[in-house]
């Protein structure tokens, strides 16, 4: 059983309260962080609906809670949101700061099997078990409505967790996400880092572009939205493309609804984001409050 949450500061905003949290996390071995904006209770039983993101590469569990601008639409819709941070933090392992792509802030939702990053980095068990055990055990959510979304780097985690988990996640939605590790530059560093060279099932596992090949869970709505001018799109860090081509190749076994769209004169950053994260929240709000 996880450690009870600690309060480390909380603000209001709109119609609800942003708060962080800290807790000693079983899985990490370290003291995490994670943000939480709660909509207004109205009764003192009433469970809304969770909506989780996963931040990109050198993020904290601040990024899109700051700088998203989400939170007017979350109060409108009466979504939760959680924020947790993109690795460990406060572990001691020799080259965890060395790289801004690799280690501390990029922990690229995997487990780790290599023995010197296994005690510690753990962020698919940590996003997709310890923290929503967490946060459905102490915090008024409906742990049958959640959906997901991520960028960049937390896109792909967004992705390989909806795809790993059939059923749980409502919808899923992405903004300039990774969607095949296995073959760009940033995930072979971290999937060589972290599970090994020469483990290719491992890399196949936390890799989008393939696992979307084996999925035949329950019907999963997942929206993707990428700006034509990202410069990671460019240098093929990304490769939509080769997800959208895996999703169409399997298109007659697959129970997948997936809108994909080209963004003109958009770019990586916060500001491509900000423009296009109410129809994101709006997307979620309708797959989280329809009857199954």
């Amino acid at each position: 059983m996880s450690s009870p949450l600690r309060l480390v500061s909380q603000s209001r905003c709109f119609q609800g309260t942003v708060t962080k949290y800290e807790h000693d996390s079983q899985v990490l071995r370290c003291t995490m962080k994670f943000n939480v904006y709660l909509p207004d209770i109205k009764t003192g039983d009433e469970k809304l609906p969770v909506l989780y993101f996963l931040s990109g590469l050198t993020c904290t569990e601040d990024n899109f809670i700051q700088k998203a601008g989400a939170l007017h639409s979350l109060s409108e819709h009466r979504v939760v949101l959680v924020c947790p941070d993109t690795s460990p933090r406060g572990v001691d392992i020799e080259g965890q700061d060395d790289a801004w792509d690799f280690g501390s802030g990029a922990g690229f939702y995997v487990d780790a099997t290599e023995p010197k990053w296994a005690p510690h980095y753990n962020m698919y068990s940590y996003v997709t078990v310890e923290l929503p055990e967490l946060v459905n055990a102490h915090l008024p959510v409906d742990p049958t409505r959640m959906s997901i979304m991520g960028h960049s780097m937390g896109g792909h985690g967004a992705l390989i967790c909806a795809l790993k988990n059939p059923g749980r996640y409502r919808s899923v939605s992405v903004f300039a996400a990774i969607c095949h590790p296995s073959q760009c530059p940033w995930g072979i560093k971290a999937f060589t880092g972290y599970l090994g060279k020469d483990n290719k099932t491992a890399w196949a596992a936390y890799d989008a572009t393939a696992l979307v090949q084996r999925y035949e869970g329950p019907r999963l709505s997942l929206l993707m939205d990428q700006g034509d001018q990202d410069n990671f799109l460019k240098e093929k860090q990304l490769l939509p493309e080769h997800f959208i081509v895996s999703v169409e190749n399997c298109r007659q076994k697959q129970n997948l609804i997936v809108e994909n769209r080209m963004r003109p004169g958009y770019d990586h950053s916060y500001f491509f984001i900000q423009t296009f994260v109410e129809e994101h929240i709006h997307f979620h709000s309708l797959h989280l409050s329809a009857s199954i």
